[in-house]
């Protein structure tokens, strides 16, 4: 008769060293929300609170004066408030949207499949990295010129479709991916489109929701420093660069400033919030076997 016997792992912690390292770890969790916390506060703080030296954390009277006055901003305007919003998450979604797809395809090819040239791309791909916005800007606007998109939503979304982060984040991801999975697919009839849309794309789900967060923050975060380059109409401007026009005021505009710093924050930080949970129990099921 054979005895099985259940071996039990325990961490070599006592309870003590569990105590420390959660206080530890409390405790910087605290100071990095710090910044999160005093804009909150700022937002309902009244203009002598603002100003108030040494500042203060948190608001001792909160009021909605900052966001009246910031409603009476946007009522003065010739263009409706509405029309910023639209063309916001226009931009935001669909070049998200775009950036993840154009990424993802052309990450297959460089990871999995065999083509002549191969490794020079890539080696391409990964020298741009090195740039940043502000070189090529020149370069971009020559190009969007000569397409003729300049003040159309196409001058922001095109750029955005090929940032190359994706492509290479993208790619990295699928390399881990083990190829007789693919030639098993192969076998069964499967064509190479089909193979990307419904075995690759499902297992580097971590890649594209991750990708989702980077590429939404920087179209939000980033409206008015692209919008004033490539759109000059008002009616195609975004919130984030109203929200700089208003910034632009002075000291007379602090309270409004302030509920402005609050509202731009609160789309990426709750992107973040819902995508987070997907991406750890993501990686934590989408293991593989060879």
């Amino acid at each position: 008769m054979k005895r099985s016997f259940k071996v039990s792992k325990r961490l070599n912690r006592s309870l003590s060293v569990d105590i420390l390292l959660f206080l530890l770890l409390g405790g910087v969790a605290c100071f990095m929300a710090l910044p999160l916390v005093f804009t909150i506060s700022n937002a309902f703080k009244p203009l002598d609170e603002i100003f108030s030296f040494p500042p203060k954390l948190f608001v001792r009277n909160p009021t909605f004066k900052n966001f009246r006055d910031l409603l009476g901003i946007f009522s003065d305007s010739w263009v409706p408030f509405s029309r910023y919003v639209f063309n916001t998450f226009f931009i935001a979604i669909m070049g998200t949207v775009g950036h993840v797809i154009f990424a993802s395809a052309a990450a297959y090819p460089l990871a999995k499949l065999k083509f002549p040239g191969k490794r020079v791309l890539f080696s391409l791909v990964v020298l741009s990295l090195m740039f940043t916005a502000y070189v090529t800007q020149v370069p971009n606007y020559m190009i969007i010129s000569w397409l003729g998109l300049i003040n159309t939503y196409w001058a922001i979304l095109l750029p955005a479709f090929g940032m190359t982060l994706g492509l290479y984040l993208m790619k990295q991801f699928m390399e881990q991916i083990p190829d007789a999975l693919l030639e098993a697919a192969k076998i069964d009839g499967a064509s190479e489109y089909r193979i990307y849309w419904q075995i690759i794309m499902p297992i580097v789900k971590p890649a594209w929701l991750t990708l989702i967060i980077f590429s939404l923050q920087s179209l939000w975060t980033n409206g008015s420093v692209t919008s004033h380059k490539y759109i000059y109409s008002e009616q195609l401007k975004t919130v984030d660069y109203v929200f700089g026009q208003i910034a632009s005021g002075g000291l007379v505009r602090t309270g409004p400033v302030a509920a402005v710093t609050l509202l731009m924050m609160l789309v990426p930080i709750t992107v973040f919030i819902v995508t987070q949970s997907n991406i750890i129990q993501t990686m934590s099921t989408s293991g593989l076997k060879e």
